[in-house]
């Protein structure tokens, strides 16, 4: 019985959002960091210091608060918020359900 669990459709469903929910909320600080956001600030020379960059040459001069890149900065600095964490796993979850659903596995 135990060996079958995962061939009931729904079961497999919730193994399915669960895991790309849980994915969504591990990966998502590790992908902005990589992109060079950190709590050091922005590293030189990385696809971050780039977005700063445009963001504030498009700004006139400084990066506007709540941008893109001001958010992506604050995760980078300090992690995800709660509310963060509920949203990104929502969405990784979603994407999951409709990859499932798409591709009928």
């Amino acid at each position: 019985m135990a060996g079958n669990i995962l061939q009931d459709g729904k079961v497999r469903t919730a193994a399915i959002v669960a895991g790309t929910a849980a994915v969504a909320v591990v990966g998502t600080p590790l992908l902005i960091g990589a992109l060079g956001f950190g709590s050091a600030g922005v590293a030189a020379g990385t696809a971050a210091a780039k977005m700063m960059s445009a963001a504030a040459i498009a700004n006139g001069g400084g990066v506007a608060a709540g941008s893109v890149v001001a958010t992506l900065q604050s995760i980078g600095a300090v992690g995800l918020s709660t509310a963060g964490s509920a949203v990104v796993g929502t969405v990784g979850g979603a994407a999951g359900y409709l990859t499932k659903k798409i591709l009928g596995k």
